[in-house]
C-alpha cells in the first residue's frame, strides 16, 4: 500500500514537471506577458546553475534528521512495553537522561538573557525556533541509544550507526518525493514569478 502510493506520488510529479515545461513553453511562444519557459536558454541556464541551490533548504535536514531519530527510535526498542528487569531498567535510565536534556534545553532557553532566545528575549522568532527539529531529533536518538545499550539492542557502535542508516533506507522515497516536489515547485516559481 505504502509503496504504491509513493510510486502514484513520484510519477504524478514527474508528469507535472513534464506538463508545466510545455506548458511554459506553450505558454513563452503566444508571448503571453510574465510568463517565461524552461525550454528557452534563460530557462535551462536557470535550471541547470540553479539545482543545489533548489534543493537545499532546512526541509532536507530536518527529513534526514527526522529519519535517523527514527532509525534509532525503533531499533532500539523504546516505545515497546516493558515485559523484563533489563527493559524497566532501560526505560528508567532514558526517563533520567530525557530529564537532564529537557532542563538543559530549558536552560537554554527559559532563563533571562538565555542563549537561544532571540536578541529580543523572544522564543519565537529565535534560534530555538529555528532548531526546534534538530533539538528533537537529537533529544530522541539521545534517549534511544542509552536505552538500546541497557537492554542489549544496542552492543557496539556499530549497532548505533546501523540503526541511524535503517531509518534513512527505510524512509528513503521520501527524498524521491521530496526533490520532485521542489524542482516543481521552483520551476513554477520561475515560469510564473
Amino acid at each position: 500500500m505504502r509503496t504504491k502510493l509513493t510510486t502514484y506520488i513520484i510519477v504524478f510529479l514527474c508528469l507535472a514537471e513534464v506538463g508545466l515545461t510545455l506548458l511554459s513553453w506553450l505558454l513563452s511562444t503566444m508571448m503571453t506577458d510574465g510568463v517565461r519557459s524552461l525550454l528557452s536558454s534563460e530557462g535551462i541556464r536557470w535550471f541547470c546553475g540553479h539545482y543545489v541551490d533548489i534543493l537545499q533548504s532546512p526541509v532536507l535536514i530536518w527529513l534526514l534528521l527526522t529519519m535517523i531519530s527514527y532509525g534509532v527510535c525503533m531499533k532500539s526498542h523504546l516505545l515497546s512495553k516493558p515485559t523484563c528487569y533489563r527493559e524497566r531498567m532501560g526505560l528508567r535510565i532514558a526517563l533520567s537522561v530525557l530529564f537532564g536534556y529537557i532542563l538543559v534545553i530549558l536552560s537554554l532557553t527559559f532563563i533571562p538573557h538565555a542563549i537561544l532566545l532571540s536578541a529580543t528575549g523572544n522564543l519565537f522568532p529565535s534560534p530555538f525556533s529555528r532548531a526546534i527539529v534538530p533539538i528533537l531529533s537529537f533529544g530522541i536518538v539521545l534517549v534511544s541509544v542509552p536505552y538500546g545499550l541497557a537492554t542489549r539492542t544496542f552492543c557496539s557502535v556499530m549497532d548505533i550507526c546501523q540503526a541511524m542508516s535503517e531509518g534513512i533506507a527505510r524512509w528513503s522515497p521520501l527524498f524521491l518525493i521530496y526533490i520532485l516536489f521542489m524542482q516543481f515547485y521552483e520551476s513554477l516559481c520561475f515560469i510564473f514569478f
